[in-house]
């Protein structure tokens, strides 16, 4: 039985009995209802009701409708107040998503529960075609009671799942405390275009002189059409060869930007789903676009290549509208199409836009336009195309900032400054004579002179060039292109600039933030700051390496490294899920996987380059990333052949000695160097680095195999993983567990994957921590930096990883935030001490790689950690490390089950952890330097707490388990 607000007057009630079971359907003038679809349930749920039945004259039917009423009427405020709740209803980790292509969509929800220790002990979801149709219990799916604890990533296993039909659900759920949650309110998802032949559209490309060598106005395409019935519904499918922006009736369609995204062309193109219901109007309608060159022929890569994917922009949109009275109608693209081009003279995503306003066509996505004058299209042969719905969340304006300052540099340009390195572009506001021009360059730095800095943008142009039309104020912001810059360097302004004339608009993929870390230290509060900013102006449909140079491609090895902080801070699932499915469609018939995904590069890589360790070494990491971030079983699935193809890759190229040698390799990418006589650099031995991946990838490999269920797959790749083991303790590992590259890296990538036998693993870990004592900072690049502080607290040696962390001069983690830095650096020291650069040929002042300490952040010194036998934060693991100077930490992340707070503080030498678990699961707390004695919690001691579910001494420190709620423990240190 479920209570729902509301306040219905006159309501009838009355009971309906189906199959020998009674729905009680009642309502009455109080604040909660019986919701006319409630719950099937027995009587003898009710035995109360069966009872008075059964003493009273009237009739059966007569009687429980009188004594349904009243317990309802005069009981409902306890029922109502039930402590167990479901919310946050999510299918394919998005929120009533439209146009999704997924056959057996996973459905995932929260419970919330006053009452400590709850969990799940049943639920049922049920699915119908209409929110009707869902309270009147006609349902498409009904799972039934289900006994299971699972709230995440339950697969819909009803009929067939129709093209463009919208389905409703709801959940119920019971607790292990005998409580009822109330259906929840209700979700949907609908579906997209199934099949092939549910495409009725042409692909169309305008018919219009363009040199292909170069950037050409982006052209313009329209088509009218009329509506004359009542419009039930309306749903708008599009996708391009190229970037699209859609226009109905004058109105942009959709908030979606740089759609249809990125893929892989060579094999799929996404298409998005729109619903126009709104805008469809009765009479004459006009539905437009503007296509853009995009990633698809622009200009990409270093060297000016243009034209990765073809030379010709193409548009396929079908508009599906339903009409009041049942019937149906499409309006797609054909050969009756109109084409133009207008004010967009060149639209890159390297090189900027430049808007000539004088050349707006106004009203012409509208019925009354004119297109006489307009060309014709052409539809394209587009039979190898295949389309998907996308799995990731769309490209968006997410936030906008304003500028700090306006200034006037040594060298006399005027000069904004937007306080933050961010990504997206300036929309600005302006009134100016007809003609007048004004540019907008855009950079993250400024000199040591306080000039304009742009060099280390290497070809990429990143400028603005708008022409003004004189007519009033005008107000602009590009279509087709982005920035990555702080400082926007402004000419042509007529008057003065002032800061009200712009707003930064911030874009990236519209991931849900979910994580947060801040501490008693404002330099690590800004380092959190500057990985969070890397991250959002890294994500723009794919994780690329930087925003700003000519090349903000998705470099692998940057995901790799990154794909564990980058779970903390958001929900990725759907981003990844979608990348790793273009790294899979890339991948080369021997396994070898491409430097960037997707492989814009194809045809300039040599045979052999394809495959770097620890860049190739994404396909195994990220997907087993996301599995162990959400309880992603489904990926691994998707994703296992990808996998079993890399490794067996290295393992031909290995051979029988089980060492790999061959090939390219990018090594420990920008490593700390020196220019000290005496050392002059850390450089790891590439080899070694091929084979610790080696190692590492089988073994994720191995454990993949066993989640899935395929034995003969986890044994072969166990002894594998053996063979290799002894293969590089041959080679590499000296009989006193020294390595034969004595760096930090060396040893940090022997210990994080095993690589040492267990009786030499303490005196490689003391070697480690010998060399950071040594020399007082790190000197790993991108593979070793990840895992280096990993490594020393997994061996007990919190000072040096403290002291790695808290470091404030080059190299380090903090250096860049004394010098004013907002994002995180591709070098350590992009800006040298002496304020000259590095080498601008690469040196991105956005470049999220090295912002991988972000994981060691949450995991130990917040103490957020995930228990690898119950992926998805099922059981989580709250084991916090205090150190470094620091006085109280706060880390949260929104799991798939709920929020998890981890909040320590050291106070007058009293150590004080506040815990919070989300229900349906459980923890374990480890209480450092503690013993159970001296331990309270919420003011009870351990012993006499009956809310715990087991405490523990071990070797400094206490481990308590518990279950869902908040907790506060309080000792003495």
């Amino acid at each position: 039985m479920r209570l729902n607000p509301g306040t219905p007057k006159n309501a009838a009630t009355y009971l309906k009995k189906k199959n020998d079971r009674y729905r009680i359907l009642a309502s009455c003038n109080a604040p909660y209802h019986l919701v006319s679809r409630a719950t099937t349930t027995s009587l003898s749920r009710f035995p109360i009701l069966c009872k008075i039945t059964s003493l009273w004259s009237l009739t059966p039917l007569r009687s429980l409708l009188f004594v349904a009423a009243a317990v309802l009427c005069l009981g409902y405020v306890a029922v109502a107040a039930t402590p167990l709740s479901v919310v946050n209803l999510r299918c394919e980790y998005k929120t009533n998503p439209v146009g999704i292509d997924v056959l057996q969509p996973r459905l995932s929800w929260e419970l919330v529960s006053s009452v400590r220790a709850t969990t799940q002990a049943a639920y049922q979801i049920r699915v119908a075609v209409s929110q009707a149709a869902l309270a009147s219990g006609e349902l498409v799916w009904d799972s039934g009671k289900q006994s299971s604890d699972t709230s995440i990533q339950v697969p819909y296993q009803g009929p067939t799942l129709a093209s463009g039909r919208r389905y409703y659900w709801q959940v119920e759920a019971w607790d292990n405390h005998g409580h009822v949650a109330g259906s929840s309110s209700s979700a949907y998802w609908e579906m997209g275009l199934l099949q092939p032949s549910d495409w009725h559209a042409h692909w169309i490309t305008p018919n219009l002189a363009e040199d292909p060598s170069k950037s050409s106005p982006s052209p313009m395409l329209r088509h009218e059409f009329r509506v004359q019935k009542a419009v039930a519904s309306a749903r708008l499918y599009a996708s391009a060869m190229g970037l699209y922006e859609l226009q109905l009736n004058g109105r942009r369609v959709g908030d979606e930007y740089f759609t249809p995204g990125w893929t892989s062309y060579d094999f799929r193109y996404q298409y998005q789903t729109f619903d126009v219901t709104s805008v469809v109007k009765p009479g004459e309608n006009c539905l437009g676009a503007l296509l853009g060159d995009g990633w698809f022929r622009g200009y990409l890569n270093a060297g000016g290549k243009r034209n990765s994917y073809g030379n010709k922009l193409a548009l396929l949109a079908q508009l599906e509208i339903t009409y009041s009275d049942g019937t149906h109608d499409s309006v797609v693209t054909d050969e009756t199409w109109k084409a133009s081009t207008g004010p967009i003279l060149a639209s890159d995503i390297y090189n900027g836009e430049t808007y000539d306003a004088r050349l707006e066509k106004p009203g012409w996505s509208q019925a009354t336009y004119d297109d006489t004058e307009w060309k014709g299209v052409t539809v394209v042969d587009s039979a190898k195309v295949k389309l998907v719905a996308p799995a990731g969340p769309p490209v968006r304006r997410v936030e906008e900032i304003k500028p700090v300052k306006v200034l006037k540099t040594p060298a006399g340009e005027t000069v904004v400054d937007m306080g933050q390195n961010m990504v997206g572009w300036v929309r600005f506001r302006v009134t100016a004579p007809a003609g007048t021009t004004i540019a907008l360059r855009h950079g993250e730095v400024l000199d040591n002179a306080g000039n304009f800095y742009t060099q280390n943008l290497r070809s990429a142009k990143q400028e603005i060039h708008y022409t003004a039309s004189g007519i009033g104020v005008e107000t602009f912001e590009p279509h087709f292109t982005f920035q990555g810059f702080r400082y926007v360097a402004v000419s042509g302004w007529p008057g003065e600039a002032a800061l009200d004339n712009f707003t930064g608009v911030v874009v990236h993929s519209d991931m849900v933030p979910t994580g947060t870390f801040t501490t008693s230290d404002p330099l690590l509060n800004q380092l959190q700051h500057n990985i969070l900013w890397g991250q959002k102006g890294n994500s723009l449909d794919v994780p690329t390496d930087c925003p700003q140079r000519d090349e903000r491609m998705g470099w692998t090895g940057d995901a790799q490294v990154f794909a564990p902080t980058g779970s903390f801070n958001y929900d990725t699932a759907g981003f990844y899920t979608k990348w790793l499915a273009d790294l899979a469609l890339d991948q080369e018939d021997d396994g070898g996987v491409p430097f960037v995904i997707p492989n814009a590069t194809t045809h300039a890589t040599r045979k052999g380059e394809a495959a770097s360790t620890g860049w190739a070494d994404a396909a195994v990491v990220v997907p087993w990333n996301v599995y162990l971030a959400y309880g992603d079983r489904r990926i691994l699935e998707k994703q296992y052949s990808s996998m079993k193809a890399w490794v067996e890759y290295m393992r031909r190229a290995a051979g029988e000695s089980y060492l790999w040698r061959s090939g390219f390799d990018f090594g420990d990418w920008l490593a700390f160097a020196s220019t000290n006589s005496d050392y002059q650099g850390a450089t790891t031995d590439k080899d070694l680095i091929k084979n610790a991946y080696f190692a590492h990838s089988t073994d994720l490999l191995q454990q993949t195999a066993v989640v899935l269920g395929k034995k003969e797959d986890a044994a072969t790749y166990a002894a594998l993983l053996g063979k290799i083991k002894m293969a590089f303790q041959r080679e590499y590992v000296t009989p006193n567990g020294r390595l034969s590259s004595n760096t930090q890296t060396a040893y940090t990538l022997a210990l994080s994957f095993g690589l040492l036998p267990e009786s030499l693993r303490k005196n490689a870990a003391a070697r480690l921590a010998a060399d950071v004592r040594s020399f007082g900072h790190l000197t790993t690049g991108f593979l070793g930096t990840p895992l280096l502080n990993h490594v020393l607290s997994d061996y007990g040696y919190f000072g040096e990883a403290y002291l790695l962390l808290n470091r404030k001069e080059y190299p380090s983690w903090l250096y860049p935030v004394t010098k004013g830095a907002t994002t995180v650096w591709e070098r350590w020291d992009g800006i040298k001490p002496d304020g000259t650069f590095q080498d601008p040929g690469m040196n991105s002042f956005n470049h999220y790689a090295l912002g991988a300490i972000g994981d060691w952040m949450y995991r130990v010194v917040a103490g957020i950690e995930i228990d690898a036998q119950h992926p998805g934060y099922k059981h989580i693991l709250i084991q916090p490390r205090p150190g470094g100077g620091l006085t109280w930490v706060k880390a949260s992340e929104h799991s798939m089950y709920g929020l998890v707070v981890s909040h320590w503080q050291i106070k007058d030498g009293t150590m004080t952890l506040q815990v919070e678990v989300p229900a349906n699961t459980t923890a374990t707390v480890r209480l450092p330097n503690a013993t159970i004695g001296q331990i309270t919690e919420t003011g009870k001691t351990l012993v006499s707490d009956k809310d715990l579910a087991g405490v523990r001494q071990e070797e400094g420190a206490v481990l308590v388990k518990v279950g869902s709620g908040s907790y506060s423990f309080q000792y003495k240190q």
